[in-house]
This record gives structure tokens, C-alpha cells and sequence, in this order.
């Protein structure tokens, strides 16, 4: 295998992950609150051959001395991009959508007989009884919807009305006319590139974190006290995805063009092997 060969199949690979989350991208094109991720693309490593070694004899030259040989390109970052989502009007009371730039919910999830605080977007609540005469607040999958303390929202099952008010402030009034409020739990993402998502349309923190020497106070900030005010959230409405279909059809298509490009550099490379090896 030549050196062609080898710059392209580095190249094919990361072209191939690229492809894969484009692909994500589209098929999340209609999921509430889902956050599309772009991929950023940085050279390999570049081999220096220093073949003028009298600068004299290149009078007149314009470009660089020596010459470059590349490795391929590499997928650099995969940032999530924050860009907020079209509103959409449900009536419903229990669905809302954050309108602040950067603030997710907080739900638990389960993963291996262990819990973890995930983050979403997506505002679609419902009710779940518990059992003694409570319900909980939860997700579409069922996961709990915690409150600012990491707590489970829990109030009577009889509960008739849901009202959101400033500061993310969700009141409950029972069939009685008992009134109990939470505050809902929010954050706010500092530094999106330590996220990784998971399945449910929810995101979590990065597996390597601390190999990265990154803390999650960094990645995320609790939204709690005074800093509450800074919440920005409608009720009966839920956010749509930051997809632009126009946009992921058009990166497809160039990225599809990359592969084609790097297929047939392959080709030529074999075909000039063939070549140099039938000299007699």
C-alpha cells in the first residue's frame, strides 16, 4: 500500500463518521428539542522533505520551500450546536419550552442498575401515579423530572391544574384547591463540546471527563437562587429540533462527493501500481 492509499483510507474513515451523524441529524429533524451536531475537520500530521538544500539555485521561487506530504484529515470536534428550535403551540399544560439559549431540563435516568441526571430540551411531561395517593412528574419515557435539589416532583394524583410561572416556577393545584410549587430544575450548558448524547433525545457528560481535566461544575451550571431569574420558558408549547434539512441535504452531498474523491484516489494509486509492476 502507497502513501496514497494510506492518506485516503484515513481520510474514508472519518468522511464515514461524518456521514453518520448527518444521518442522525435528519432523522431527528422532527424530535422536540433535539440539538444538531456538526463535525469540524483538522489535518494530520505533515511530513516535511527538505529537497532544496541551496536556496541560491531557487532564485525567483514564490512558494514554500520543501515539500508537504500529508496524512489525511481527521473528525476534530463534534460540537453541539445550541441554536434554538422553532416554537410550536400544543394546549396542553404540561408541555413547555425553554427559550433561553443554552438551559436544559434535568430528568433521571437509569443506565446499569445505576442512576444518572441527564439533560433535554424536550418539554413533553406527563403525569405518573406512584401509588398512596401521589403522582410524579416524568418525561415521555417515563424517567422522573427532577427539581432544582435533584429531587422528584411528586404532588396529590388528584392534581387538576398545572400553572408555570417566572423563574420556572411550576405550581400544582389539587381538586381540593391545594396549591404546592416547585422549582423546576434547569441548567445552563458552558461548554457543549464535553456532552455526549444518549438515547431518549437526552445528553449526558462525556465518558472521559476526567481524562480531558474537565470538571461537570465546568460543562454545566445549576441554575438556582438569584440566578433563577435568568430562566426563560413558555407553557403550552414545546420547542422543535435545530435541524435545517436544506443544510444536512447539502453537507450530504458534499461529503458524498469527499468519499467519492478519496475512493478514486485509491483507484488511480492501484492502477499506477499495476502500471510500475508490469515493467519488464
Amino acid at each position: 500500500m502507497n502513501r496514497t492509499m494510506i492518506t485516503a483510507t484515513n481520510t474514508l474513515g472519518q468522511l464515514q463518521k461524518q456521514m453518520d451523524m448527518i444521518g442522525h441529524n435528519l432523522s431527528n429533524a422532527d424530535t422536540n428539542g433535539y440539538k444538531r451536531r456538526e463535525a469540524t475537520f483538522s489535518e494530520l500530521l505533515v511530513q516535511q522533505v527538505n529537497n532544496q538544500r541551496v536556496e541560491e539555485f531557487e532564485t525567483g521561487r514564490l512558494t514554500p520551500f520543501g515539500v508537504r506530504e500529508g496524512s489525511g484529515a481527521k473528525l476534530s470536534q463534534s460540537q453541539l450546536i445550541l441554536n434554538q428550535g422553532s416554537l410550536k403551540s400544543t394546549d396542553r399544560s404540561l408541555d413547555f419550552a425553554l427559550t433561553g439559549g443554552g438551559q436544559f431540563f434535568k430528568v433521571l435516568a437509569q443506565d446499569d442498575n445505576s442512576s444518572a441526571v441527564r439533560y433535554t430540551r424536550d418539554g413533553a411531561f406527563f403525569v405518573s401515579p406512584t401509588g398512596n395517593g401521589e403522582a410524579m412528574l416524568v418525561n415521555g419515557s417515563g424517567l422522573p423530572v427532577l427539581d432544582e435539589n435533584d429531587n422528584y416532583i411528586t404532588f396529590s394524583e388528584d392534581a387538576s391544574s398545572f400553572q408555570l410561572g417566572d423563574n420556572g416556577i411550576l405550581t400544582v393545584t389539587s381538586a381540593g384547591g391545594v396549591e404546592e410549587r416547585f422549582n423546576l430544575g434547569i441548567v445552563t450548558v458552558e461548554k457543549s463540546q464535553f456532552l455526549q448524547q444518549f438515547g431518549g433525545n437526552l445528553l449526558g457528560f462525556a465518558e472521559n471527563l476526567d481524562e480531558l481535566g474537565v470538571t461537570e461544575d465546568e460543562v454545566v451550571t445549576n441554575v438556582v437562587g438569584g440566578a433563577r431569574s435568568d430562566i426563560s420558558m413558555v407553557q403550552n408549547s414545546l420547542e422543535g429540533s435545530n435541524v435545517d434539512i436544506s443544510k444536512e441535504m447539502t453537507d450530504m452531498l458534499n461529503v458524498q462527493r469527499s468519499y467519492q474523491f478519496q475512493s478514486r484516489s485509491i483507484s488511480l494509486a492501484d492502477q499506477m501500481m499495476g502500471l510500475v509492476n508490469g515493467i519488464r
